[in-house]
C-alpha cells in the first residue's frame, strides 16, 4: 500500500509506495519531461532531404541577362534552399542567390547551379546540381536609327557622319570612310574633308558600335557623291591638231590632255568644263614639234610652249622631257604635262603670269615654273586663289583675232582691243 501524507493541501500519491509532498511537485514534473525527451529520436537519426526532380536553370545564357534557378522537387516538404552558381563546375564567388546575371568573366563558360536543401527540423542537408547551360554568349544590340552623312559634298567642304541610334548605348563608336568599295586611308573620324579623289565617287561611312560583352554591330550610311568644287559655269570646246614630225601619238596625247582637263584639281574647279570636238571649237590645242612652235608667232621659241590667240601650243620636247628646272626639283614628268596644259590653257582663259607668293609655298600654275621656281614648290594645278579669283576676261572665240589683250602678271587683262603678243611658257 502507498503511504499517504497529509498536509494543509492534502495528500499526493504518485504510485504505490511513493507519495510526494506538494513541495516536491515541481521536481516531479521536471523528471517526467526529461524521461519523455529521452524517448524521442535524436538529430543524428533524422533523414536527409531527397531530391525527386533535379534543379534547372531558366533563361538564355547571355551576357547581362538574368538566369533564374528552379530548385526542383524535394521531400519532405518545407525544406529550405540555398544556391551556389557554378561556371564550368567552379563556384562563382558571391553568386548565392536564386538568380544570377552573367558578367564578362563568364563569357564562353557553361553555367549550372547547385541547390542545397536543408530540413529545418533536423538540420539534415542534401545537394543536387542542375544541368549546364550552353556557353555564355555575347549580348546583341539592334540598330534603331541608321547613321547618316550631312553637309556639302563639294571638293574642299567637310562632311559629317552621325553615330546612329542603338538599342543600348555603345561604349564606343568607330567610323571608317569609304570611297566606292575602298576604304579611305586615315579617314576614321566623324568628319571628312572632300578631296579631289572623292569627286565623282560614292562616299559612305561604316559605323561600328562596340561595348564589352556585346557583339560588335556595324552598319553603313547611304552614299553621297563627291562633287567638283564649283558647279558648271560654262563649257569650252576644243579640237586637237599636230604640227611637224612627232614621236607622240596624237590620240594618246589627246587622252592625256582630256584627263588633265577633267581632273578636279584643274580649271574644272573654276567651273569650266572642256569638251573635245572633231574640228574648230572655242580653241585649238596643238602638239607641235619644237621647230614648228615659232611658226605661230615670232615671240614663241623652240624652247618653250606657247599660246597665240585661239591656239594653245604644247612643245613636244617639253612634253617628253619636261624642263631642266622641273627635273632638278625631282618632279614627275606627268606632273609637268599637267602643268604645261593648265598653264597655257590658263593664258587662253585670260590669266597672265604669276609669281611665287612666298618661299616654300606651292607655285601658282601661272608661274613660269619651267624657267624657275623662285623658292616655291612645283605645282601642276591652279591654286585655290587662281580658281576663285583672277581674270574675268572672255576667252578668245573661234575664228576671232586675239584682241582680248595680254593679261598682266596679277591675272587682270589689259584693256580689250590692245594687240596681244603671244603668251610664252
Amino acid at each position: 500500500m502507498g503511504i499517504a501524507t497529509r498536509s494543509r493541501v492534502g495528500t499526493v500519491r504518485c504510485r504505490p509506495g511513493i507519495v510526494f509532498a506538494p513541495a516536491n511537485l515541481l521536481t516531479a514534473v521536471i523528471l517526467t519531461i526529461v524521461v519523455l525527451v529521452g524517448l524521442m529520436p535524436t538529430a543524428s537519426a533524422a533523414a536527409a532531404p531527397v531530391n525527386q526532380s533535379p534543379p534547372s536553370v531558366a533563361g538564355a545564357p547571355v551576357f547581362g541577362s538574368a538566369l533564374v534557378a528552379d530548385p526542383g522537387a524535394w521531400t519532405p516538404t518545407g525544406v529550405v534552399f540555398g544556391y551556389q552558381w557554378l561556371a564550368d563546375g567552379t563556384p562563382i564567388p558571391g553568386a548565392t542567390n536564386a538568380s544570377f546575371t552573367p558578367g564578362l568573366a563568364q563569357i564562353g563558360q557553361h553555367l549550372s547551379v547547385a541547390v542545397t536543401a536543408t530540413d529545418p527540423l533536423g538540420g539534415a542537408t542534401a545537394t543536387a546540381v542542375s544541368a549546364s547551360t550552353g556557353p555564355v554568349a555575347l549580348a546583341q544590340r539592334t540598330l534603331l536609327e541608321r547613321p547618316a552623312i550631312s553637309g556639302s559634298a563639294r571638293l574642299g567642304k567637310t562632311l559629317k557622319a552621325s553615330g546612329g541610334a542603338w538599342s543600348s548605348k555603345p561604349q564606343s563608336i568607330s567610323f571608317q570612310w569609304f570611297r566606292g568599295d575602298r576604304l579611305v586611308p586615315g579617314a576614321t573620324q566623324p568628319r571628312h574633308r572632300v578631296t579631289w579623289r572623292d569627286v565623282g565617287k560614292r562616299l559612305t561611312v561604316r559605323v561600328e558600335a562596340t561595348s564589352p560583352g556585346f557583339e560588335p554591330l556595324a552598319t553603313s550610311t547611304r552614299a553621297v557623291k563627291g562633287l567638283h568644287r564649283t558647279a558648271v559655269r560654262r563649257v569650252a570646246t576644243y579640237s586637237v591638231q599636230t604640227r611637224g614630225k612627232l614621236r607622240v601619238d596624237r590620240e594618246s596625247f589627246a587622252r592625256a590632255v582630256a584627263a588633265t582637263y577633267a581632273d578636279p584639281r584643274g580649271w574644272r574647279g573654276r567651273g569650266v568644263v572642256f569638251r573635245r570636238v572633231s574640228r574648230g571649237g572655242d580653241f585649238t590645242l596643238v602638239l607641235a614639234a619644237a621647230a614648228q612652235v615659232p611658226s605661230f608667232s615670232s615671240e614663241c621659241s623652240v624652247e618653250w610652249s606657247c599660246r597665240v590667240g585661239r591656239y594653245v601650243i604644247v612643245n613636244q620636247t617639253r612634253w617628253l622631257k619636261a624642263s631642266t628646272e622641273w627635273r632638278a626639283a625631282g618632279a614627275a614628268l606627268r606632273g609637268y604635262q599637267h602643268m604645261v596644259v593648265n598653264h597655257e590653257t590658263g593664258h587662253w582663259l585670260g590669266f597672265g603670269h604669276a609669281y611665287c607668293p612666298a618661299p616654300g609655298r606651292k607655285a601658282p600654275v601661272m608661274q613660269q615654273q619651267s624657267k624657275g621656281l623662285q623658292g616655291c614648290r612645283v605645282n601642276p594645278w591652279p591654286t585655290l586663289s587662281e580658281l576663285t579669283r583672277g581674270s574675268t576676261a572672255r576667252p578668245d572665240t573661234a575664228g576671232s583675232p586675239d584682241t582680248t589683250g595680254s593679261p598682266d602678271s596679277d591675272g587682270t587683262p589689259d584693256p580689250a582691243g590692245k594687240p596681244a603678243p603671244a603668251s610664252v611658257e
